[in-house]
């Protein structure tokens, strides 16, 4: 990446963060940021009824719930089939004393794992999906909710092309979590000397509805900004 090109659409950020999409478009996520931070416990009795309450959003199930795209409901089938397992799948991705890309990786192969077990269960289901196999998406959600201060939402096309638009002459061509942490990072710590930046987009934000302590999803939505 270019470090003039990144002060460029810094720049560009800001007057963004000014106008009036900003002030709604993409942040219904920060909701549940802190719905999540609210709610998230590894030692509940009500393993799946911790985890529906803890993705939970006052306008918009989109991160969890689409055409074609269900990963909350299938977690859940697969919490109440196995709650112990899935709770252990759970412990090992939020492990930080473990590679990123392992864990992540670890996750979605359970889920496969699990998956079958729940088709063999329950042959008659129309269910052949857990939709954890969306290029780490729901996995990078699980660990930018749990720890807000080191992870950002995932995606992996808007990734690329903000590199590209930054001057990255490496474009990833695979999922790469870890290469996506280390950018995350540093972006953040550009922007956190970036004057005004970071209190614009503080200024969107609403407390008791959105997470408003330190978060990278800042960063997301700046990489969003720029592949546009």
């Amino acid at each position: 990446m270019q470090l003039k090109r990144i002060q460029e659409y810094f720049g560009q950020y800001q007057s963004y963060l000014k106008s009036r999409p900003a002030q709604t478009e993409r942040l219904p996520i920060w909701e549940s940021q802190r719905v999540f931070q609210d709610n998230w416990d590894m030692d509940t009795e009500d393993w799946p009824g911790m985890y529906d309450r803890s993705l939970q959003n006052s306008t918009t199930k989109r991160l969890w719930k689409r055409e074609a795209y269900e990963p909350k409901r299938m977690m859940l089938e697969l919490m109440r089939m196995q709650p112990d397992f899935t709770r252990h799948m759970f412990i090992d991705l939020f492990n930080e004393e473990k590679s990123l890309e392992g864990r992540a990786s670890r996750f979605v192969y359970y889920c496969d794992m699990l998956l079958q077990e729940y088709k063999d269960n329950n042959p008659r289901s129309i269910d052949n999906n857990h939709y954890h196999d969306d290029n780490y998406q729901m996995v990078s959600l699980y660990l930018a909710f749990r720890y807000p201060d080191r992870y950002a939402y995932y995606e992996a096309d808007a990734f690329r092309s903000m590199l590209e638009k930054l001057g990255s002459t490496q474009l990833p061509e695979t999922n790469d979590l870890e290469r996506y942490a280390k950018v995350t990072q540093t972006l953040y710590k550009l922007m956190v000397k970036e004057e005004g930046l970071l209190g614009l987009h503080q200024k969107r934000l609403q407390a008791g509805l959105h997470y408003t302590d330190e978060s990278r999803l800042v960063v997301w939505d700046f990489c969003k900004f720029v592949a546009g």
